[in-house]
């Protein structure tokens, strides 16, 4: 028969961030030839969180269960391509400044060379591809 000491610490919300709870839990273990741990029920309860209703005195138990959401990916060439203004429109470069210099003349050159907006009717494939993109839909 062994003896664990499992102990939990969480921090009280107080001004000081030194202050903590400390709250221990001895149980004894007994690995039968099954490997099971007996004992756990008093580390692990099923019921996780009491809470009062605030019109009776009645207590409702509920388990408390912790969930995330998927993570999406954002599509990294779309994110070198494409950028958020501060009013969250999305705008791009625009194509025709990367090679053949010789034969554009120079305002053309200086036209090629700003972002211009994203047209509305690509945003869906835009933030598809860029699901943490801030974007504004209803700006102008």
């Amino acid at each position: 028969m062994a003896s664990v000491n499992v102990s939990f610490c969480r921090p009280l919300r107080s001004s000081s961030p030194k202050v903590s709870l400390r709250s221990s839990v001895q149980f004894a273990t007994s690995l039968a030839s099954s490997h099971s741990i007996s004992g756990l029920r008093a580390v692990f309860p099923q019921k996780i969180s009491t809470v009062a209703s605030p019109n009776s005195q009645k207590f409702q138990s509920f388990t408390v269960f912790a969930h995330k959401g998927y993570k999406l990916k954002t599509h990294k060439a779309s994110a070198k391509r494409f950028r958020v203004t501060g009013r969250g429109k999305i705008v791009r470069r625009r194509s025709g400044k990367q090679h053949l210099l010789a034969k554009k003349n120079n305002k053309r050159k200086l036209r090629l060379s700003k972002m211009t907006e994203v047209n509305r009717s690509d945003y869906d494939n835009v933030i598809g591809a860029l699901p943490y993109l801030k974007v504004n839909r209803k700006a102008t």
